[in-house]
């Protein structure tokens, strides 16, 4: 019976070309913008390389001071403050500090002056992280303790600078007339991975500013890798308890010390202030998401509506004559859904391809350094679902407005209930 459904409403398709267009066109369009937005999305909070784990890890990336005459003050967690009350957690397997954006370095190859990002980090951040290494290796815990100059490059530095990858390790790269050896070069991390993005990683401990800063707010962040995923909200209420012991840094002043441990996206969101709470306002974001979508979809959904009506008065002498035959309302309303999510399946088909163009055009101008958004499974799961709930939303009523055809009005050519 599906199959005779399918070839049905091929022949359907074909009968009205500049329609069949039309809709393929609005499905395969609406498809392809939000396919788009959703490889963003998931490139830049899905489990990529070098957060691969995102099960297991949390991101302690803001704090905000409150203000006892109201308002707050709002930043980076000072290094001090991670290293007294955040790497003496006893819940996470591992915890790693450093810098919480990315700073410029410059260097010069002959003439020519390269500005590179560059990120300070501890041993522990190329073990908490899954860095791919091309060459090398990265630089360990007691090398950033001794303040060793060394350096980890992306692919791209490497090759800018040296002219080789697997010919950088070993060599010297000298950033802001300060010289390190290059250890390892690993794969280029796209900017969206805010966390962990640089073109070269440096030890923290090289830095030439204070470490023991007492300020509870400065430039750094910290990555909690979990023993497993069930153990993240008590790292999280541990967290807690350690950011509640922390004594006021000037009780005239302020009133309460605020920080959370969020994960990926929640890290994500939360550096745009740290007024989302201990979701880091990613409930929030994903209701925005979700209605915007959904306002999306129904402009197109209307659209095929309307065609589908008028495909419906059309076909009122096929309606009267299944009726004649026996065929039940609940079995037209099948019939025609099915038909509907056939040409719904095409547009996302088209869609697909569509998407994948589009981030392939996203990738060659390199507006978001070193990312190489694409499809993948997760991507793929999106697009089913968007193309069936389309299609069911699309075709409910056309279908159940030709299964209320009276039969013999329909025989006659008469498309009213």
């Amino acid at each position: 019976m599906l199959l005779n459904y399918l070839k049905l409403a091929w022949k359907v398709l074909l009968r009205r070309k500049f329609f069949t267009a039309i809709s393929l066109f609005g499905i395969s369009f609406t498809l392809m913008i939000l396919l788009v937005v959703f490889a963003l999305f998931d490139y830049t909070a899905g489990p990529h390389r070098p957060e691969l784990r995102t099960d297991r890890l949390l991101f302690i990336t803001r704090m905000k001071l409150v203000v006892r005459t109201g308002g707050s003050s709002n930043g980076n967690v000072g290094y001090a403050f991670l290293d007294q009350r955040v790497r003496t957690l006893k819940t996470p397997e591992r915890v790693s500090l450093s810098q919480g954006f990315f700073s410029t370095a410059v260097a010069y190859v002959g003439d020519q002056r390269l500005k590179l990002d560059s990120k300070l980090t501890d041993g522990e951040f190329w073990q908490v992280l899954d860095f791919d290494f091309v060459a090398g290796r990265p630089y360990n815990v007691s090398e950033v303790r001794d303040a060793a100059h060394l350096a980890v490059l992306n692919e791209t530095s490497a090759r800018r600078y040296f002219g080789t990858v697997a010919g950088a390790v070993g060599r010297a790269v000298v950033l802001d007339a300060v010289r390190y050896q290059v250890v390892g070069v690993v794969r280029d991390v796209g900017l969206s991975r805010i966390n962990s993005y640089a073109d070269v990683w440096l030890p923290i401990t090289t830095t030439t500013r204070n470490l023991r800063d007492p300020n509870y707010m400065g430039g750094c962040q910290a990555i909690l890798l979990a023993r497993q995923a069930a153990d993240l909200p008590r790292i999280q209420d541990e967290y807690q308890q350690a950011v509640a012991r922390a004594p006021l840094p000037d009780p005239k002043v302020y009133t309460k010390v605020v920080s959370y441990a969020n994960d990926l996206l929640g890290s994500f969101t939360n550096r745009t202030g740290n007024e989302g709470g201990p979701d880091g306002g990613v409930g929030s974001l994903l209701r925005l998401l979700l209605s915007l979508g959904l306002l999306f979809l129904l402009l197109p959904a209307l659209n095929l509506i309307n065609i589908n009506v008028s495909r419906t008065l059309e076909r009122a002498s096929e309606i009267g004559v299944r009726k004649a035959f026996g065929a039940t309302a609940g079995e037209l309303v099948g019939q025609f859904l099915v038909e509907n999510i056939f040409l719904t399946v095409l547009g996302g088909v088209l869609g697909l391809g569509l998407a994948a163009g589009a981030l392939a055009l996203l990738n060659a101008s390199n507006f978001f350094a070193y990312s190489q958004f694409a499809l993948n499974g997760r991507i793929c799961a999106v697009a089913l679902g968007i193309v069936l709930f389309f299609g069911i939303l699309s075709g409910a009523y056309p279908a159940y407005k030709m299964s209320k055809l009276q039969a013999v009005k329909a025989l006659k050519g008469d498309a009213g209930t």
